[in-house]
């Protein structure tokens, strides 16, 4: 929670500044509000409780109140919740949490559709780390809500050869034996390949996970056949909507989808006076 609020403090600091001018103008005293945060289209609901919290950190005056809970399906005009106390603390917080709000019910719509698209394979679908600086732990949680998987969460947790790593290193084969050499044994290596001559140097090699960068379907369905489940296989790399059911019957165990996190659209969600 205390990262939550530091972000949360930052955001507010840059939206007020050294005070809301407008708010200030027009109400001059102390005056009780209701708010209703209300949705303008469908979408899959993230992100109740950093409103409630960007609210609390105005005032702990406020109460926040919701019937939903996140990864609720919410439908054209229905009330997500209702916020009350002083106006201006209502009015100073309003753009912060419908901007948060409005982005993580995006990436948790998106993914759900994602996923939908998929249902029925044995593939499943995954974030990546091209997220809003600042916001990963909260756009990833959105992924989950979603009903998608997280991919490792930073360069810290997980062990992800990719192309530059392969030509620093001199070949797959290096790369492998020295990151094995390297980690501990609770870690999996994945590596990036893009041929399949490069997959097969990738099995040898040992590898735990086998990354097809912007393969063709009959690329990858080559590759799946040659791995024989042996190691899981990942597909990434010009995954669309369109496109990924078919991705996901070439027999991939992970689909990884930067789109979710890197162009979401937000969501219309309004709050309104009552």
């Amino acid at each position: 929670m205390l990262s939550l609020d530091r972000l949360i403090d930052h955001a507010l600091r840059e939206d007020i500044h050294t005070g809301d001018i407008t708010t200030k103008a027009v109400l001059s005293e102390q005056r009780p509000a209701s708010a209703r945060f209300i949705a303008k289209e469908d979408l899959v609901l993230a992100g109740l409780f950093v409103v409630e919290r960007v609210f609390k950190r105005l005032s702990t005056e406020i109460t926040f109140a919701s019937s939903l809970t996140d990864g609720a399906k919410v439908s054209n005009g229905d009330i997500i919740a209702n916020a009350h106390g002083n106006a201006a603390d209502l009015l100073m917080g309003e753009r912060v949490a419908l901007n948060l709000l409005q982005r993580l019910s995006g990436i948790a719509s998106i993914t759900a559709l994602y996923v939908e698209a998929i249902k029925g394979t044995k593939a499943r679908i995954v974030d990546t780390r091209k997220t809003t600086p600042g916001l990963r732990e909260l756009e990833k949680y959105a992924v989950r809500i979603g009903g998608g998987f997280n991919h490792r969460t930073g360069l810290y947790d997980g062990v992800l050869i990719k192309e530059n790593h392969i030509a620093a290193a001199g070949g797959i084969t290096a790369a492998v034996s020295r990151a094995r050499d390297y980690i501990p044994h609770t870690l999996k290596i994945e590596v990036e390949t893009e041929t399949l001559d490069q997959v097969d140097e990738a099995l040898a090699a040992g590898a735990d996970v086998i990354m097809l960068d912007n393969m063709t379907l009959e690329e990858m369905t080559a590759a799946v056949a040659k791995v024989a489940g042996r190691v899981l296989v990942e597909a990434s790399g010009g995954v669309t909507l369109e496109r990924v059911r078919a991705i996901a019957e070439t027999g991939v165990n992970i689909i990884s989808v930067g789109a979710l996190t890197h162009s979401p659209r937000s969501m219309d969600i309004s709050m309104r006076f009552v």
